[in-house]
């Protein structure tokens, strides 16, 4: 007999079990079928499988039948089961049969420790729900179809009116463009720009670095020192186009001294490009805040923000002033990549910054993201007190230098044993065998007893011998 799940109270699972005369048990079928689907790949791992009440009444068959099925198959190391989680596919060798390890991904660890991601738990939801049923109902049905890849007009303005009011950016809506996050904007701009020679911060985001190259883009590397980006070296290189983080340098902190913004400044009016990525600048807490370099030279600089740090990453959302001259290429490069951006997303995010409700959510996580950062200092001046605190003014991260002699991957991997994830500073760096030992450490998302915990296990993986 084969039956297919038909209930709405679990995922759909093809299962055949012969009922006939002289067939095997059907407990046996059962354990037997699902063990061949993981093998052949049929059920992949992490595929969650039917509760066992679900199962069994999709099936016909006792719920003692489906239960004793699947713990079989736990103890042979086909499948996974834990409390709150249910029953997932484990990963197996389909050459032998034989259970792996799983790749392991953040549901791994009990704290994460994760860079540039906001508190997650924090976002919206009523706010969010409420701005767009109210986007909804003003809006014309034309607005559903293929529209500008540029994005929805009122949009642009919405984000327009931000910028100039928090950041000083002129943003003129004609020379917005709203894309999926600045992840996508690097993507476009690498496309846009692929004939140009361009620089990076060294370190800096490894992902932004791992975009270019993807593009077929080796960025050349730029020392930032105590004073952020050395303008000097870089006017040093062949680079007509640089991508730097001035109001907080991606990722140790500081900020660009106001001699090196003139000098960088004058660099891009002598013909070249900055992309500048003000990634976070949103979140201060001890220094005055930095307007945006853009509103100094509109004409020289590319504009690029988004609401993965004030809202979440999920939405994918960003956005991009870009230069009169580059408006054309940048708009088609998107159109050809995905024709735009989601409609429903940019109506919500122009309602709620019209609202006042964004400003409100802001004020909200600084008071959050302050007693966060504060206890993430504490602890590190508690437990591990030979670090180095980097960046601690703004931001919602921290970089912490550890002592030389400090075996950074071994930190690493001492910290994920005790379930705590935590980032190398080495990703940062064009050539990580260089990078002096250190840690990248998001701090938004986690709770002060996270914070402190989590600490403590950093503190106890870099004295471990072993």
């Amino acid at each position: 007999m084969s039956s297919e799940s038909g209930t709405t109270s679990g995922p759909e699972l093809l299962i055949e079990l012969d009922r006939t005369s002289g067939a095997a048990a059907l407990h046996r079928q059962l354990a037997d079928g699902l063990r061949d689907a993981i093998r052949t790949g049929r059920l992949a791992p992490q595929t969650r499988l039917p509760s066992s009440r679900v199962l069994a009444a999709d099936l016909q068959v006792s719920r003692r039948l489906v239960v004793d099925a699947y713990s079989q198959l736990v103890a042979e190391g086909f499948l996974q089961s834990q409390q709150g989680s249910g029953t997932t596919v484990a990963a197996v060798d389909t050459t032998t049969g034989r259970s792996q390890p799983s790749h392991p991904d953040r549901r791994t660890f009990d704290i994460d420790f994760a860079p540039g991601v906001p508190d997650l738990a924090s976002f919206p939801r009523h706010s969010w729900l409420r701005a767009l049923r109210q986007g909804l109902a003003s809006i014309e049905s034309e607005s559903f179809g293929y529209v500008s890849p540029k994005g929805l007009p009122d949009a642009r303005a919405a984000v327009s009116e931000y910028l100039r009011r928090t950041r000083g950016v002129l943003a003129d809506p004609e020379r917005v463009v709203l894309c999926s996050g600045a992840t996508q904007a690097i993507a476009l701009l690498a496309h846009v720009l692929q004939h140009r020679v361009i620089a990076m911060e060294d370190p800096g985001f490894w992902l932004h670095r791992m975009v270019f190259r993807h593009h077929g883009i080796e960025p050349t590397p730029v020392p930032v020192d105590d004073d952020g980006l050395d303008v000097e070296a870089l006017a040093g290189t062949a680079a007509s186009t640089v991508l730097a983080t001035p109001a907080h340098q991606s990722p140790t902190g500081v900020v660009l001294s106001p001699a090196r913004r003139t000098a960088l400044l004058e660099w891009a009016r002598a013909g070249n490009l900055v992309i500048e990525d003000d990634y976070d600048a949103e979140y201060r807490y001890d220094r005055a805040p930095v307007g945006a370099l853009h509103a100094l030279a509109p004409d020289r600089v590319i504009y690029l923000g988004s609401v993965s740090k004030t809202l979440v990453p999920g939405l994918r959302l960003g956005w991009m002033v870009l230069p009169a001259d580059l408006v054309g290429p940048v708009v088609s490069a998107k159109g050809l990549a995905d024709t735009g951006s989601s409609v429903m997303d940019q109506l919500a995010f122009a309602t709620l910054l019209r609202s006042g409700d964004y400003d409100r959510h802001l004020r909200l996580m600084r008071r959050r993201y302050l007693a966060r950062r504060n206890s993430l200092l504490r602890a590190l001046g508690r437990h591990l007190p030979e670090a180095t605190v980097l960046g601690a003014a703004a931001g919602v991260h921290l970089t912490v230098s550890l002592p030389a002699d400090c075996e950074i991957d071994d930190v690493v991997r001492r910290a994920a044993s005790r379930r705590v994830r935590i980032d190398p500073l080495s990703w940062c760096y064009t050539e990580p065998g260089a990078a002096p030992p250190g840690l990248i450490l998001g701090y938004a998302n986690l709770t002060e007893s996270q914070i402190d915990t989590g600490v403590r296990a950093i503190a106890a993986a870099v004295r471990c011998p072993s």
